[in-house]
């Protein structure tokens, strides 16, 4: 008889919690702190064009010139000229489009930063599925378990009753309750690997790590998509948020290219000023100026090269994505169709013999007409081939998952 930690719980008088992938994938989008930190790089981006924006600050001079300062009062003894302050304001005059150069890299760097926490997204979500798959895995595997455990103890249960009837030897029964101890012990190993699942689900959920009371619900995904290797490849190239994060990032370094020749342009700076001389003369006069930097050596030519380069090397990181994408989807899937095979295989052509066997074994010994070797490996064939079968499911499930996740579904905006 399977026996879930649902049962256990409720039978303690407690409540599971029973919770879905779809559950989990939404509540580690919302909470999953690797992820939170990555949305901050938007918050970051959109703060870049803000700042791209910006124009550049006047410069505010106040002066004061021509004082007489080894004399009190206003006398002849200043013969360099009349006291006088001045108040200048100057402007710098962005020329080559600086601002909406930085304005466009500012963007692209944003347009880069959702692909990347896209692509960030993509990874997590298939880490749940992977994870909740495991855990699906693991509370199957602890129902076997317990379903071999409890065999075995019925068969003690039988032997017990036979050896106190003189029908069985003492030491057959020693057999079978070594044998039952030995099941117990596989038991307490699955129930560890369903808590140990259960907790990096709940990592990956951001949930702390208490996985008691808590359940995975419905089984493990079975269903049989029609999948064609072009169809994943071409989705991959299509969708993949971080082969888009890369091209994003061509576009952003062609704008930092037309930045940096803009950034080579020299700017104006154009001031005016008020004068006011006062004493024993007076004046009112404005002054006007108009500055340039003379550009013989620095006219950015280091910068200009760099971010060619840098253009370069992002055309090089796109043709090693693509190739990596193409490998990425030959890899996934040529396991989806193994693993499906295996299923199969197991499916039509072991399962109903090792079950067979076993009962056929399991009733030849009750009768005496088998001894409890041949049973025990009866039983344990069956054991190995419904475990094989509970993991070439889980292996499945877990290739059809990988399979949307290099094709890029479910990520794209």
């Amino acid at each position: 008889m399977k026996r879930t930690f649902a049962v256990l719980l409720f039978a303690a008088g407690l409540r599971a919690e029973s919770i879905t992938l779809d559950q989990a994938v939404k509540e580690a989008i919302d909470k999953n702190l690797n992820l939170l930190a990555e949305k901050y790089n938007i918050s970051i981006a959109d703060a870049r064009i803000l700042q791209a924006r910006l124009r550049p600050n006047p410069v505010f001079t106040y002066g004061q010139d021509y004082q007489n300062v080894f004399g009190t009062g206003v006398t002849n003894e200043n013969n360099a000229g009349p006291p006088e302050w001045n108040t200048r304001v100057d402007f710098v005059l962005e020329r080559g489009g600086k601002r909406e150069r930085r304005v466009e890299v500012a963007q692209a760097q944003k347009s880069v930063a959702e692909y990347q926490l896209l692509n960030t997204i993509r990874q997590l979500t298939l880490d749940v599925q992977s994870a909740f798959v495991d855990a699906q895995a693991a509370r199957d595997s602890l129902a076997l378990a317990r379903d071999n455990l409890q065999k075995l103890q019925d068969v003690v249960t039988v032997n017990e009753a036979r050896v106190k009837s003189g029908d069985l030897a003492q030491v057959e029964l020693m057999r079978t309750r070594l044998a039952a101890q030995q099941f117990d012990n596989s038991v307490r190993q699955a129930e560890l690997r369903v808590r140990t699942s259960l907790s990096r689900l709940l990592l990956l959920m951001g949930r702390p790590a208490a996985p008691d009371g808590l359940e995975v619900a419905g089984s493990v995904r079975e269903d049989r998509p029609a999948v064609a290797l072009d169809t994943v490849r071409d989705a991959a190239f299509a969708h993949r948020p971080d082969l888009l994060a890369l091209v994003r990032d061509q576009a952003r370094s062609q704008a930092d290219i037309r930045l940096q020749i803009a950034q080579g342009k020299s700017d104006f700076d154009f001031g005016t000023m008020y004068h006011n001389q006062y004493g024993y003369a007076s004046g009112h006069t404005m002054g006007f100026f108009l500055s340039a930097p003379i550009p013989l050596w620095n006219r950015n030519q280091g910068e200009i090269e760099r971010a060619k380069r840098e253009q370069e090397q992002l055309e090089t990181r796109v043709r090693a994505m693509q190739a990596q994408i193409g490998s990425e989807a030959q890899t996934a899937y040529e396991q989806y169709s193994t693993s499906r095979v295996l299923v199969d295989r197991i499916e039509q052509n072991m399962l109903a013999q090792a079950l067979q066997v076993r009962d056929t074994t399991e009733y030849s010994y009750l009768r005496g007409e088998a001894s409890f070797v041949e049973f025990l490996d009866a039983e344990r064939a069956l054991n190995d081939t419904v475990q094989s079968y509970n993991d070439a499911r889980a292996d499945y499930a877990r290739n059809l998952y990988l399979l949307e996740a290099v094709s890029g579904q479910g990520v794209n905006p």
